[in-house]
């Protein structure tokens, strides 16, 4: 007799034979700046050596680490040996996988100002070309502070380094965030950076779009056709995202201070978020168009006026408190941070989308430290029924069905929808049906990092931010940061470490019926059961 689950089997082990294989990029050098900092430690050495473990990478690839601390090659590759262990997953390590990848590893340390080191590396480029047959195809990444960022470009163009070598060869940069301190320095950051590059070798990185389920965030929409109709003024009463981390700023304080939340998180990664949520479905699925669509919501966003800055714009720092049972220490306490420092650690804001998709919509966003848990979610809320059936006390948002989006961590998909509870009475409560990357056992989610580089790598321009995009973004975030700068006054409310911020933020969110979702550690953990 013939068993259907066989035959199941066999029909999705078939389809799994048949899927698209991975696309390998050509041959390339890539040149780190800033190589023996913490980015390249913690982040971009570990995706390497992962792609590197997946056959991903190309056979004649090269790194060449550039940075100003005194290594040698072989130093350089025990650090990042070390780096690679410490932040990988312990069982995604082999010892004769990294012997064979070190190979390729090479440093060079000199001054970033110094233009002989520039012509330097150019000589050594061309020697790798014929050494490791890299065609001269180079990739330069800026893993620096971004002061540093224009004598870099300003000294890769004068030595000759932004130019290609020959017709079918290519030179990219990657240009890490921020991309500029404020509207001014952000045009004047794109000016330098296009007066030695072409905008299509330019590729400004913003590794929350290298995440599986941000990308999903545009599959979800368009290729599904009862998410899309939907996807409206029409039906949906708010959107909502939330990126909370658990954590102070770990020893940030020299630069955070300088910086902010609003600079941090807002300006770029949450912004991004709401220009993949709210974009319009592109003509096709290519750079331009999509790059194209998600710049339309950035123009449309609606500017909040330096007068509207302190009733839509709600931020807060932490103080001290107990967690755990543990004393935890205030934002002002913390190594770097000037003793009267008003640098907000916790945005919560409203704002609107002028088109006629979103016109009347509210978008939220709610980021900050030393909250209870670590996630990222967009959160739908749709509209409820026209008229409540099944009312109950106490029903906040019962009656809303809602689409979560997790971004990190347990990345997955859930919506809440009522269901009758079993008995004889109709009582109705929300359930979950849910869907989490962890359930596929057989597929690895790539690090966001590891993607971004090698789609640049490829080419594929997707998932990096344009210059009109970061200026766009800049000139909605820009009433803010000068309505803090006019008005001292407006309150920096202190929210206790541990806790969900200040109590203030639940005033953005107008009505009864409607509150923030608090996401806990687990997608699908009642909100009740959230980590405190």
């Amino acid at each position: 007799m013939v068993n259907k689950n066989d035959i199941r089997r066999k029909i999705i082990s078939a389809e799994d034979t048949e899927t698209e294989k991975p696309k390998i990029p050509e041959p390339c050098v890539m040149v780190i700046f800033g190589a023996s900092g913490d980015l390249t430690k913690r982040m971009l050495m570990p995706a390497l050596f992962q792609l590197y473990c997946e056959k991903l990478l190309p056979e004649n690839f090269t790194v060449i680490g550039f940075s100003r601390k005194e290594l040698d090659h072989v130093s350089f590759r025990k650090l990042m040996q070390e780096s690679v262990k410490e932040f990988n997953e312990p069982d995604n390590f082999s010892e004769d996988s990294w012997k064979e990848f070190e190979k390729n590893i090479f440093y060079y340390s000199a001054g970033y100002h110094d233009i002989n080191s520039y012509k330097h590396i150019k000589t050594e480029l061309d020697k790798f070309d014929k050494k490791k047959n890299t065609d001269g195809n180079r990739l330069f990444y800026m893993a620096v502070p971004p002061d540093t960022i224009p004598v870099i470009i300003e000294n890769l163009g004068l030595s000759g380094l932004n130019k290609t070598v020959r017709e079918d060869s290519w030179t990219r940069i990657i240009l890490e965030k921020p991309f500029g301190y404020d509207l001014e320095s952000a045009l004047e950051l794109n000016k330098k950076v296009s007066h030695y590059f072409t905008e299509n070798q330019i590729y400004r990185i913003d590794h929350y779009l290298g995440k599986e389920s941000v990308q999903n965030i545009l599959v979800t929409r368009f290729a599904n056709g009862i998410f899309e109709p939907i996807w409206n003024r029409n039906y949906v009463e708010y959107v909502e995202i939330t990126s909370s981390e658990s954590i102070g700023i770990e020893g940030r304080g020299g630069y955070f201070d300088n910086s902010g939340t609003l600079r941090d998180m807002v300006q770029n990664h949450l912004l991004q978020l709401v220009g993949y949520a709210a974009m319009e479905p592109p003509s096709v699925f290519d750079s331009k168009s999509i790059r194209d669509e998600s710049l339309k919501v950035f123009q449309a966003l609606r500017p909040i006026k330096v007068e509207e800055v302190e009733k839509n714009v709600i931020r807060g720092q932490y103080i001290s408190s107990m967690i755990r049972g543990l004393r935890s220490s205030g934002y002002r306490e913390e190594e770097g941070v000037t003793l009267h420092s008003r640098t907000e650690t916790y945005i919560a804001m409203k704002f609107f989308i002028d088109n006629w998709r979103w016109g009347g919509v509210p978008f939220y966003i709610r980021t900050g430290k030393k909250l209870p848990t670590r996630a990222t979610e967009l959160v739908i809320h749709f509209k409820a029924t026209p008229y409540r059936l099944f009312k109950r006390k106490n029903d906040i948002a019962e009656s809303y069905n809602m689409l979560i989006i997790r971004i990190q961590p347990d990345e997955g998909i859930l919506i809440k929808f009522a269901m009758k509870v079993p008995g004889t009475e109709f009582k109705v409560q929300n359930v979950n049906m849910d869907f989490h990357y962890s359930d596929l056992s057989h597929v690895k989610l790539p690090s966001a990092y590891g993607k971004l580089i090698l789609d640049c790598m490829l080419g594929d321009s997707t998932l990096f931010i344009r210059a009109d995009a970061v200026e766009a973004c800049w000139r909605f975030i820009q009433p803010i940061l000068d309505a803090w700068k006019e008005f001292p006054k407006i309150k920096v409310y202190g929210y206790p470490g541990g806790s969900w911020g200040p109590d203030c933020a639940d005033d953005l969110i107008a009505g009864k019926d409607f509150t923030w979702r608090n996401p806990c550690k687990n997608l699908t953990d009642d909100d009740k059961f959230c980590e405190l």
